[in-house]
């Protein structure tokens, strides 16, 4: 039935191969502008998440593809068709909400037959939907329990469920992970993977976790004050960002201000406030000579005595450490004043606060951004 539905749509627009464009969107309440200008392609199949801070507009734009909100300006298209004044309802998405919003009165399967009894839909086809549903989340042996009953796991599998058990083109998933603990967000990151893989349909998922949806999308936009800063793969938008905002909401990073006094053809040399001489690539600094050199803290490294040759190297000592396991993480003060946050590999290096260190990095490691 989903493959019909989607099918249909693709033959009825055979130019298009996004099931969901937004077209300058505008939403206001009131006074306030929660969405600005907004341009959105969301390709056929893919897993796109829309990642920002809170109150950043991610939300409201979610919200706007399902049709619970009605843009102020611009439109909302679906599999081709503009939607932007049709009810929730009569739009070939479902959504699953960080509350999960069960019924506690109804079991796990008169829950996910909800919206199908609704539809009135008959008997027999809801029993087998309902079935087809469970055994995608792998809750067969559950269908009699109520959400009271089960884990938060377990509950976010039936709301998973309940939305998919409707066939939808489109799924909208608002903070889905946000209620689980750590150890179950990893496994369910899992499951939502391997589900958009089964299905085949498209996943937009907001969310301001990074980890998560670096680790799920296919493609992510990141929002700042009701607009797209950047949208681009996990890897474009870590490695490359193209602000100095993304650059630091994607992970860690040390941003050093500063301005450009050397140009090179592909690098730049920057002196920063305190004093530093930095070479960098270039990237988008638009052409400004104020700028922002990022760097992550696991490009840089760190040794007890002076480097051979390197460009970026600068003396320093450890007024910060804490032990995670696996790898170090450094706060490094130098000599300027700056500090800068380092992530070495827990090697049996002796080190420890109050140490003297050199740190260093590569010019192709650093980019300067555009503050702005």
């Amino acid at each position: 039935m989903a493959q019909t539905v989607r099918s249909a749509a693709v033959t009825a627009t055979p130019a298009t191969q996004s099931d969901v464009e937004l077209r300058r969107v505008v939403k206001a309440f009131g006074t306030e502008v929660a969405v600005r200008d907004l341009d959105l392609t969301v390709h056929q199949g893919e897993f796109f998440s829309i990642l920002g801070p809170s109150g950043c507009g991610k939300t409201t734009t979610l919200r706007l593809i399902a049709g619970f909100e009605t843009p102020t300006a611009g439109d909302v298209l679906i599999q081709g068709a503009n939607v932007s004044t049709v009810p929730a309802h009569r739009r070939p998405v479902n959504t699953v909400f960080q509350s999960y919003a069960l019924f506690d009165h109804m079991t796990v399967k008169d829950n996910i037959a909800f919206g199908l009894k609704i539809r009135r839909m008959g008997s027999l086809q809801v029993r087998d939907r309902v079935a087809e549903a469970l055994r995608l989340v792998r809750m067969e042996t559950m269908a009699a329990r109520y959400p009271a009953q089960l884990s938060g796991g377990q509950q976010q599998r039936v709301a998973l469920a309940r939305a998919l058990v409707n066939h939808p083109a489109v799924m909208l998933l608002d903070e889905p992970l946000g209620a689980l603990d750590q150890k179950l967000r990893k496994q369910m990151q899992v499951e939502l993977a391997n589900l958009h893989r089964q299905l085949g349909i498209t996943f937009i998922m907001v969310t301001h976790d990074q980890e998560e949806a670096l680790s799920l999308s296919d493609r992510i936009a990141v929002m700042n004050n009701g607009q797209i800063e950047q949208i681009g793969t996990p890897s474009d938008i870590y490695d490359r960002p193209r602000t100095a905002f993304v650059a630091d909401f994607i992970g860690d990073t040390n941003l050093l201000p500063g301005r450009i006094d050397q140009a090179y053809p592909s690098q730049v040399q920057v002196t920063t406030d305190s004093g530093l001489r930095v070479l960098a690539c270039t990237a988008s600094s638009g052409g400004a000579q104020t700028v922002v050199v990022s760097v992550r803290p696991e490009k840089i490294n760190l040794s007890l005595s002076a480097p051979a040759a390197a460009n970026n190297c600068y003396q320093g000592h450890i007024s910060h450490l804490m032990y995670l396991g696996t790898h170090l993480h450094c706060v490094v003060r130098l000599g300027s004043g700056e500090t800068l946050m380092v992530r070495q590999p827990n090697r049996a290096e002796s080190l420890g606060v109050d140490t003297a260190v050199y740190v260093h990095w590569a010019a192709d490691d650093c980019l300067v951004l555009d503050p702005a």
